[in-house]
């Protein structure tokens, strides 16, 4: 089986290798062949799938007898497989990919069989933990020496090369040889070389002399990035945008506004890949200006400064090629990793997963600091990024360890807020001489805002029960309500002759207080008056509240 990428990068899966019958290989090619040509776009995808397929065929060659092809499935076979892997994120992984995999059989969509596949993995509860803010500006701290290091060099580098145009060096010094190297180098990716009798390249003896020796720090570093700093500008992008490394792999040039504004600060539009989310929601785009130093949209006019002279390398060997991150490979004849585009000459493009592990064990850094990195600038800017604003708090915020100890002391004095305002014995809703048209009425008042409740609901709206309207500044009392709080008031009197002391301070003594605070504000004549205009459906309603039914 051969799968080709957008990238025209091919691999070839071998099934001959799997260590089932023939029968039961070719079906499984065929479900993979399938999956290929219509829906994975990428090489990391296949590459992944593979990897489960080969466990279930593990799985399958252990069993006595192993099934001959798919048709000789049984739910029991594939209970046991369920069972067979470990309750580990990996694990559901395995289980809910094969899953998939084998739905599209037509063999396998009726029957025990169908029933069991189609039973839900459920992914353990993933305990991450996003960075502190000292361990964040850690990862910053390492990665921004290496790129600034970098883009100063290539920045002076230019400027000598520019000088060299314009004619600045007498013909034959070294400051001219350089630029004479550096011109060589911006147009081919390479210093000057010349072919031994061995057949080995080596550079001309002038330019050697004039660079100081031939390591890549002295020769094409100085205006092209090298793989480990583009991992450092990566890591950068990540800390300031919360890009994940997928997103950061396949960044497109940057595109600034036309019109730079009277401070001629750039704003650049930049367009963002997210395969993941599915055909038709792939792209996006995020607006970033330059505001000056240490801004986010300064480093992108860093990342567009440092890679220039590759960028313009790579066009002129394949023209329209628009991708930001561009470094030389130290080998350029040695063979890329095949997740990624193919490179152009010498220049990679974008920043593998091994690129960044490497980086991380130069750094001194316990693995790729991507993941933790890209939830901690999420958690802390509490905003989405390139997903929705569900997936953003179910996966990151809610789920994130920190956010959670962060968030202990702000749910405890909203509790303590909420217990305090509870308990007030003074009569928190507005009095008001007639109904407000555009108020919702409640079992007790009118109610303004039900969504700005101090007591909300999980799913919104308001949460408490409708005893504490009269202790939320939401609420509206009209003459319409008085007769039902009278009768309401009467019947907790009623109640405190009869229940305990404690069960009474408890349930019923804080709501007492409020309708006593009422009672003294509207005067003895008029509380009289309502209470004579008790109707049937108000002692209804004040049964359904004290009997608990109409509780949320």
């Amino acid at each position: 089986m051969v799968h080709i990428d957008d990238y025209r990068i091919a691999v070839i899966y071998d099934f001959g290798l799997l260590p089932v019958p023939d029968s039961l290989q070719r079906s499984l090619a065929a479900l993979f062949a399938s999956r290929c040509r219509r829906k994975w776009k990428s090489l990391r995808t296949s590459g992944q799938v593979w990897t489960y397929v080969k466990v279930f065929a593990d799985f399958l060659s252990q069993q006595d007898p192993c099934p001959q092809d798919l048709d000789q499935l049984t739910a029991g076979l594939l209970r046991q497989w369920r069972m067979s892997r470990q309750v580990t994120v990996s694990g559901a992984t395995t289980l809910e990919t094969v899953r998939s995999l084998l739905r599209d059989d037509s063999r396998l969509q009726s029957g025990p069989v169908a029933d069991e596949l189609a039973r839900i993995v459920r992914k353990p509860v993933r305990r991450q933990e996003s960075f502190e803010d000292e361990e964040l500006e850690a990862v910053r701290r390492a990665a921004r020496p290496l790129f600034r290091s970098a883009l100063l060099r290539i920045e002076e580098n230019a400027r000598h090369l520019e000088r060299w145009h314009a004619g600045e060096f007498a013909d034959g010094s070294r400051e001219w040889t350089i630029g004479e190297c550096l011109e060589h180098l911006a147009r081919t990716g390479s210093v000057p070389t010349y072919v031994l009798p061995s057949n080995q390249r080596t550079i001309r003896s002038k330019y050697i002399t004039a660079l100081g020796g031939t390591s890549p720090q002295v020769t094409w570093q100085r205006l092209y990035l090298s793989r480990m700093e583009a991992a450092s500008l990566a890591v950068l992008l990540m800390t300031e945008f919360g890009w994940n490394l997928s997103v950061i792999d396949r960044l497109a040039v940057p595109q600034a506004a036309a019109d730079q504004g009277a401070d001629g600060r750039p704003t650049y539009t930049v367009g963002l890949v997210k395969p993941r989310r599915g055909p038709g929601n792939w792209f996006e785009s995020e607006n970033v200006t330059d505001l000056g130093a240490n801004s986010p949209g300064r480093l992108v006019t860093q990342a567009l400064a440092a890679t220039r002279f590759a960028r313009a390398s790579v066009e002129r060997r394949a023209p329209g090629t628009d991708r930001l991150i561009v470094s030389r490979m130290s080998r350029p004849n040695h063979r890329h990793a095949v997740t990624r585009a193919a490179p152009v000459g010498p220049f990679a493009f974008g920043v593998s997963d091994s690129d960044v592990v490497r980086w991380a064990e130069a750094a001194g850094l316990a693995g790729s600091p991507f993941r933790r990195g890209r939830r901690t600038v999420t958690v802390q800017r509490r905003e989405p990024a390139q997903h929705s604003r569900a997936t953003n708090e179910r996966h990151y915020v809610l789920a994130d360890k920190r956010a959670q100890r962060e968030a202990i002391p702000v749910i405890a004095q909203g509790a303590e807020e909420a217990v305090r305002q509870a308990k007030a014995t003074i009569l928190a809703a507005v009095l008001r001489d007639a109904p407000e048209p555009s108020d919702v009425e409640t079992a007790t008042a009118d109610c303004s805002d039900p969504e700005a409740s101090p007591w909300p609901a999980a799913g919104g709206g308001c949460g408490a029960s409708f005893l504490l309207c009269l202790a939320c500044t939401n609420a509206h009392v009209h003459p319409g309500h008085h007769p039902r709080l009278t009768h309401l008031h009467q019947c907790l009197g009623h109640l405190h002759s009869v229940l305990s002391p404690a069960a009474w301070a408890r349930d019923w003594e804080n709501h007492h207080a409020r309708l006593a605070d009422l009672k003294r504000k509207l005067g003895d004549g008029v509380w009289r008056q309502a209470l004579a205009r008790v109707t049937d459906r108000d002692r209804h309603i004040v049964d359904l509240l004290l009997n608990g039914v109409l509780n949320p």
